[in-house]
């Protein structure tokens, strides 16, 4: 015991002594938060209606259904107006290729790791999926779902979501399994069929209906293929055009059976959003050339493909993919250029609900391609409250800010600023004073770095933006560089959590006091 508690003594005393050489302020420990904040927010998301998911900070990989990435009920605890500091806490523990954090109970953090593996040779052990200690970052459990040396399989991302009655499903590979919330043990168990081979399969995507029903959706790569990592979907042999269809399962979250299937034409590569319009549960697919609407009836148990309304005009010559979809009242907006593109400048693109031949686009940061790139891979934040979405494009370096009409889907630009970020943008707190939290390179960042998603050779900081105006209210020192295509996680009393390939930082911006 004493040996035990020396290491943990230590590996936190050397882990402080690090980011305080780095220039953080100190924090000599881990942070325990705002206290009266958390039960403040403990009250807050009960009050939310987040159907399907545990009611909670972060129960949903993305905040919800609708992949809004909008966390009401966080807190920014730094000055509006004035100077800020950004505490840090390297967390205790190894966490490799850790992507997504979710909350259930204030203290509880669950992570997925082992999937962000490099493209060639001995990948991690992973897809895995760990409760952990909020404030030290202590591991309490490890479940390990794959090892891909041992089986072969393709390996790439997996979603974390939280189940009303505090169980967590999980899809990888060709597998769909419930994992008991407080032990970690495996409850249930279903292999799912795909049109693509099995070898060419991997089931990243789940998002929980309105009603409860999982829908879980795979992406694809051209096979035979031995690249690993959810970017094989893009770089084997033939690229995006030459993979395989994905399919769209409904899943009864208490039984595992699978309800219905549909076959998409083209491989969706990015997440899947469902919302409710007129009365139906609505999941919106973008995919690598057309924008798929699938209609889920929770009565007949059935999946329609929406052939009157799915669009193959949403993408303009030289674009590629959209990201996940947001919902702005009637309408849906994507980012575009989810996979990498020389030929044309991302866009946001708004359509109909009611007709989507109704399409409207902006180009936030110009038609132009000033690097010579274009990717932006993360998902636009949705603000709904506020009629805003927000976007980023790692390769033209910059974020962010629309305003949108809901009338006419008109778009236009509040601000722009320079950063390159593979990070998801998240918003937190209340409507009048909404936070935008992000990731951006150091200035001097190369594209050829850019485009190094596992380990890339650059450091990268948190940042807190006004949303509404895009101003600076606090950033962090340069850390390693945040895991691709995740988010500055919100956790309870006013804390983020900062996850890179080996692990993830505690961080929380405060007032700077005076010296």
């Amino acid at each position: 015991m004493r040996t035990t508690l020396l290491t943990v003594i230590l590996s936190q005393t050397i882990a402080t002594a690090a980011l305080a050489e780095d220039g953080f302020a100190k924090t000599n420990g881990p942070m325990p938060g705002d206290l009266e904040r958390i039960m403040e927010e403990w009250d807050c998301v009960q009050g939310l209606d987040t159907p399907g998911y545990f009611k909670s900070m972060n129960g949903a990989e993305v905040a919800d259904s609708a992949r809004s990435q909008l966390y009401p009920c966080a807190s920014f605890l730094g000055d509006w107006d004035g100077p800020n500091d950004v505490y840090a806490w390297r967390a205790a523990g190894e966490y490799q290729g850790v992507l997504f954090m979710n909350n259930r109970h204030p203290g509880e953090l669950y992570l997925t790791g082992g999937n962000n593996p490099p493209a060639q040779g001995v990948v991690p052990v992973g897809p895995w999926v760990a409760k952990v200690d909020a404030t030290t970052g202590k591991e309490i459990w490890r479940t390990v779902l794959e090892n891909g040396n041992v089986s072969g399989v393709w390996v790439g991302a997996a979603n974390l979501n939280i189940l009303p009655d505090g169980n967590i499903p999980i899809a990888f590979g060709n597998h769909l399994v419930k994992l008991d919330g407080d032990t970690g043990r495996i409850i249930q168990h279903v292999a799912l069929p795909a049109g693509a081979p099995p070898e060419g399969s991997n089931f990243k995507h789940l998002t929980i209906a309105p009603d409860g029903t999982l829908i879980v959706k795979n992406q694809t790569r051209a096979t035979p293929c031995n690249i690993q990592g959810t970017l094989a979907a893009f770089q084997c042999p033939g690229g995006a055009d030459a993979s395989p269809g994905s399919t769209i399962h409904a899943i009864n979250p208490d039984t595992f059976e699978i309800h219905d299937s549909v076959d998409l034409p083209e491989n969706a590569v990015t997440p899947h959003s469902i919302t409710t319009f007129d009365g139906k549960i609505m999941i919106y697919a973008p995919a690598i050339k057309t924008f798929f609407r699938v209609i889920w009836d929770p009565e007949t148990l059935q999946l329609t493909l929406d052939e009157s309304w799915s669009t193959d005009s949403y993408l303009e010559p030289g674009q590629t993919s959209g990201d996940a979809p947001g919902v702005l009242g009637d309408w849906m907006v994507v980012q575009v250029n989810g996979l990498p593109t020389n030929k044309a400048a991302s866009a946001m693109v708004g359509i109909s609900q009611h007709d989507s031949t109704k399409i409207t686009r902006v180009y936030p940061f110009g038609t132009e391609l000033p690097t010579g790139m274009s990717w932006a891979p993360p998902k636009a934040a949705v603000d709904a409250e506020n009629d805003m979405v927000f976007s980023t494009d790692q390769n033209m370096m910059k974020i962010g800010g629309i305003n949108f009409d809901r009338e006419t889907g008109e778009m236009t630009v509040a601000w722009t600023i320079d950063g390159a970020t593979t990070a998801l943008q998240a918003l937190y707190g209340p409507k009048n004073r909404r936070v935008l939290g992000t990731a951006r390179a150091e200035p001097s960042v190369t594209q050829q770095a850019l485009m190094q998603t596992s380990t890339p050779p650059y450091k990268q900081q948190a940042i807190w933006l006004d949303a509404k105006t895009g101003r600076l209210l606090a950033e962090s020192d340069f850390l390693e560089p945040m895991n691709f295509n995740t988010l500055l996680s919100p956790g309870f009393g006013g804390r983020f959590y900062y996850m890179w390939d080996e692990g993830f930082i505690v961080l929380q911006p405060m007032p700077q006091r005076s010296q």
